[in-house]
């Protein structure tokens, strides 16, 4: 029987609807989550809890909202007006659920299928797309990752170059991987625009969408993108439907593509 597994969007403390949706997915299918399970929800504490509980069964990979987490925790960024994260802050093992997530992936592939949380640069082939999430990962696991932390976040530089290094380098990374929804004229990262497919400004191309694209002939599952919900295209599939906003958390089964949902 050919793999099979399910993959679901952000959930972003989502707990309630975490485990509706868990209730409809077979007890031995392999679930894969594209990353932010965390902030802005109700219970993000939770969430990790369910997804914890799932053992060799769960695959994750980082999104902004969990390296924010990590950031915040070492010092290096503050809380949000919409953050709620205090719940993994204040709880009594704290450090074991930073060390649990800052040991996730950055990408995941597997069966001929990878993961991210918000895209794939057109000039990256699949082995640097790992290779680069690699490099990132390394830093997140070093015993001295809250020092790196502090450099991390920023919008330049905002093109990428196999001669970048250092902070520059992992800062391109960690925004390609993270935060990514479009790219202009340049082919450098656009951080500005987040809306809904149809409103794209004609100077930014959403990176699925890009040409002579190295990974597009493999498919892709991502999310990040809430404007955007459950959109295929170019062999990529957005999961981000937008639960923390009111509305579905979407998971995919693949190869199927049979679709189930649940709400908070």
């Amino acid at each position: 029987m050919p793999p099979h597994f399910y993959l679901i969007g952000d959930v972003q403390g989502c707990a309630t609807a975490l485990s509706r949706l868990l209730k409809q997915i077979p007890l031995e299918a392999n679930i894969w989550f594209c990353g932010d399970l965390i902030n802005r929800g109700p219970d993000s504490l939770g969430v990790l809890e369910q997804v914890k509980s799932l053992g060799s069964r769960a695959r994750v990979v980082l999104g902004n909202h969990d390296i924010h987490l990590l950031a915040v925790a070492a010092g290096a960024r503050t809380l949000g007006k919409s953050d709620t994260l205090n719940d993994i802050l204040n709880a009594p093992d704290k450090r074991g659920w930073l060390d649990w997530l800052r040991f996730q992936p950055l990408a995941h592939y597997e069966h001929g299928v990878l993961m991210v949380h918000a895209g794939v640069l057109p000039e990256w082939s699949l082995d640097q797309t790992l290779k680069n999430a690699r490099e990132l990962e390394a830093m997140l696991q070093s015993d001295d990752y809250e020092q790196h932390l502090h450099n991390l976040f920023g919008n330049e530089p905002n093109r990428w170059s196999d001669h970048l290094a250092g902070d520059e380098r992992l800062r391109v990374i960690t925004n390609t991987f993270t935060r990514m929804r479009t790219l202009n004229l340049n082919g450098g990262l656009d951080y500005q625009f987040k809306g809904e497919l149809q409103d794209t400004p004609l100077q930014l191309t959403p990176w699925f969408a890009a040409p002579n694209r190295l990974t597009a002939n493999m498919p892709i599952f991502f999310g990040h993108w809430s404007a955007l919900g459950f959109h295929q295209e170019n062999n990529t599939t957005c999961l981000d439907t937008g639960c923390v906003w009111g509305r579905d958390l979407t998971a995919y089964h693949y190869p199927s593509g049979q679709i189930l949902t649940a709400r908070e």
